[in-house]
């Protein structure tokens, strides 16, 4: 394989075997390997093929991905020939209204999250909080409350000794706590392995963006199925669909929280109908599935599939399209079920496997079609029903084989044509490609770029360099505009537009996620979604100054154009979060302070306290607050040291990355001696007083504050919103 040095630690970091002692004993090669003959195993024992017919399909498997034109998620590379041997990546667990179902769905979600599944929950039937509990004579205290539960539960549970759990949690429109959940994330230290959406229906759409004149809908206690009276007064409780719209779009606003899952949408091209409704879906919102059902994903490169000249190499594509269908088939007999009930409805019963792309942009950009055009959308649903005809094609071949899905009987390809008899129940579906994009050197999913240069954190041997996009760089050598100047300024930047060195044109191509309008994010992700059997997973990014009419219009656009659910994320909306990932062999998750610049510039205020007058002086910058500077006079020598001392603490703080808003939250309002001046603006205290003084200081100045979330793995890296879920682009790090 051709590795950059991201996708090499992004491998010995989450992927390759390790001995006891946490040394990596095999290389890329092994691995896949390891994954291609584990998968083709399938071919003697369970379809009785010959060994020369096994080692062919090792072969392709082996080459699919060497070739890095295809990769399966996660689990299948990390788990296929080890002891786990999970191998899927989204799963649905039910939660029905008891206490005895709620804490073993609990238990289930353990097993899953352990071996490297991600699991989707709807809380839709938990009674509402405050209702009557038959068995105590008490009263219930509400899906949030079991949320939360859920999510520390996630917290303690390591999957597969490599990443956190993730989940999707959701509650209907009309579940009377609704408004409670929408709120739940308020906080950005609160459910933190959650991502929430909120299942609307077409009707509540309609009278949310005011085509039905009747805003209002009465609320259902799900233990009932009845409308649900106020506890106080007995009436009936409705709620007003547009105050409901406009409170999600408040909060998604505020920090990307609660998406949209639009479920008769979903429903509509549910291909099992007669075993029952979607309810809710996998961490990342792609994958809607039944309770109890699993989906293995993969996804093709499609930047490898353009010639010289720019044109599709649709017959190599054929070719990859059936390889990994064959592929992700063998991962549902080769996989090991953790929970008999998913054994039963994946493996036996309806046999989901999900194909998506990954590389879209780097496709864009070798054709030189913008992102953002017509051009591109028509493209985009070209090579989707090309990929959507192929996988069904193949999946028809793989039935006549290997016999159509278990539960085939009333689907809605139980047709009597040849052409519907299919051995998998879907076949598409759009995921996150996460670090499978790193590894394979692509652009992530059907997102546009994120940068176009950043700085690499090299944990292996310390040092940070400039990474430059290498089609962009290939450009810039071509026309002879690039330079290792231009390089390093792009890193700090990431982006390239309004650089005078590169030409129109070439910028153009080279527009990153907020430099592009978000309807042309809407309109892309419905341009895929038209032609996939799943949902397509996509962070609709909107840029810092976004304003939540913006929002609106992106829920709205998305619900109108056939979206099965839609995420946005408004840069910088998510506060600090420094975190850690406990004891490591190396210093991947240190939290390092900037060095100091050689100029600064800095504003000084002079503040009355309890123990005399105090000077702060705020350094900083062109981007942000750096350092601080305190003395106080006429007062005692403990108190000037533990002024400077505090001075130093923030100055750290600060260099490290915590915002300067945080650190005046925790110091105004601390007590002391007694308080100097009248007032809510009186000083109580010497870190009182640093507090208010920084508040001014900070306010005074021109800086705007960029809030942004620290990545766990190399720990000076900034976590992106793509594609559903976070990444960093320093380190290779991947929610994903």
């Amino acid at each position: 394989m051709k590795l950059s040095d991201n996708a090499r630690i992004t491998l010995e970091r989450r992927y390759l075997r390790k001995n006891e002692q946490g040394e990596i004993i095999e290389d890329p090669e092994d691995l896949l390997k390891r994954v291609a003959q584990n998968l083709a195993r399938v071919e003697e024992e369970k379809y009785n093929k010959s060994p020369e017919e096994v080692g062919e399909v090792e072969r392709k498997f082996f080459e699919v991905m060497d070739s890095l034109r295809f990769m399966p998620n996660s689990p299948t590379l990390m788990n296929a020939g080890r002891e786990l041997q999970q191998l899927s990546a989204c799963f649905v667990l039910p939660i029905e209204d008891s206490m005895e179902s709620i804490f073993e769905t609990l238990k289930h979600m353990a097993l899953v999250q352990k071996t490297g599944g991600g699991t989707g929950f709807a809380f839709d039937r938990l009674r509402p909080a405050g209702d009557f509990v038959r068995s105590t004579n008490g009263v219930a205290s509400g899906p949030i409350s079991f949320l939360k539960i859920y999510d520390c539960g996630t917290e303690a549970v390591k999957q597969g000794g490599t990443r956190r759990g993730a989940n999707m949690g959701t509650l209907r429109y009309d579940h009377p706590d609704i408004m409670e959940f929408i709120v739940c994330k308020e906080g950005d230290m609160d459910i933190t392995n959650f991502n929430i959406s909120v299942t609307v229906s077409h009707d509540l759409m309609k009278k949310a963006v005011d085509e039905d004149p009747e805003p209002y809908y009465y609320l259902v206690n799900p233990r009932t199925e009845q409308p649900y009276p106020d506890p106080q007064t007995g009436e009936l409780k409705q709620r007003n669909a547009r105050e409901l719209f406009d409170l999600i779009v408040e909060r998604a606003w505020e920090n990307g929280d609660p998406g949209l899952i639009f479920i008769d949408q979903m429903n509509k091209f549910n291909p099992t109908p007669h075993l029952g409704k979607f309810e809710t879906t996998n961490p990342c919102g792609e994958q809607p599935l039944l309770p109890y059902e699993a989906c293995c994903l993969g996804s093709i490169n499609l930047g490898l599939f353009v010639q010289e000249g720019g044109q599709v190499d649709w017959e190599l594509l054929r070719e990859t399209v059936h390889t990994a269908v064959h592929f992700l088939d063998n991962v549902i007999d080769a996989s090991n079920y953790v929970i008999p009930q998913i054994e039963e409805l994946h493996k036996d019963g309806n046999r989901k496997i999900g194909i998506g792309v990954m590389g879209w942009h780097d496709v864009l950009v070798k054709m030189g079609i913008p992102y953002d055009t017509d051009e591109a959308l028509a493209l985009a649903e070209e090579i989707m029903k090309f990929i959507n005809e192929e996988a069904k094609k193949k999946s028809v071949q793989l039935a006549g084989e290997r016999g159509v899905f278990g539960n085939f009987q009333g689907s809605i390809y139980d047709t009597g044509k040849e052409e519907d008899r299919v051995r998998n129940a879907t076949r598409t579906t759009i995921a996150p490609t996460g670090t499978i994009s790193i590894i394979a050197g692509a652009s992530s999913g059907v997102e546009p770029y994120f940068s176009i240069a950043f700085i690499r954190k090299n944990v292996l041997d310390g040092v940070d360099l400039p990474e430059v996009n290498l089609l962009f760089l290939d450009m810039a050598k071509k026309e002879g505009f690039y330079s290792e100047e231009l390089a390093e300024h792009l890193a700090s930047k990431g982006g390239v537009q309004g650089e005078p060195q590169v030409p129109e044109h070439v910028q153009r191509l080279f527009k990153t996620a907020l430099d592009i309008d978000y309807t042309w994010h809407v309109k892309h992700q419905a341009a895929f979604q038209k032609y996939t059997d799943n949902a397509v997973s996509k962070t609709v990014n909107l840029p810092k100054d976004a304003g939540e009419e913006d929002i609106k219009k992106a829920f709205i656009l998305a619900w109108q154009l056939g979206c099965k659910g839609i995420t946005v994320y408004r840069d910088s909306s998510k506060s600090v979060q420094v975190l850690t990932t406990g004891p490591q062999e190396d210093k991947a998750g240190t939290i390092k302070p900037m060095k100091r610049p050689q100029k600064l510039t800095g504003e000084t205020t002079r503040k009355e306290t309890p123990l005399g007058n105090l000077f702060v002086t705020l350094n900083k910058t062109e981007e942000r607050p750096f350092e601080v500077f305190a003395q106080i006079g006429k007062a005692g020598s403990d108190v000037v040291a533990f002024t400077e001392a505090l001075a130093r603490l923030i100055s750290l703080a600060l260099r490290c990355g915590v915002q300067v808003e945080d650190i005046i939250s925790q110091l105004e309002g601390i007590g002391g001696g007694r308080p100097v001046g009248f007032g809510p603006n009186r000083v109580l205290s010497v870190p009182d007083a640093i507090g208010k003084a920084l508040k001014e200081l900070s306010q005074s100045s021109h800086h705007e504050t960029v809030k942004r979330e620290l990545c766990p793995e190399c720990g000076s890296g900034t976590l992106y919103q793509v594609e559903g879920c976070a990444k960093c682009e320093s380190c290779g790090f991947s929610e994903c």
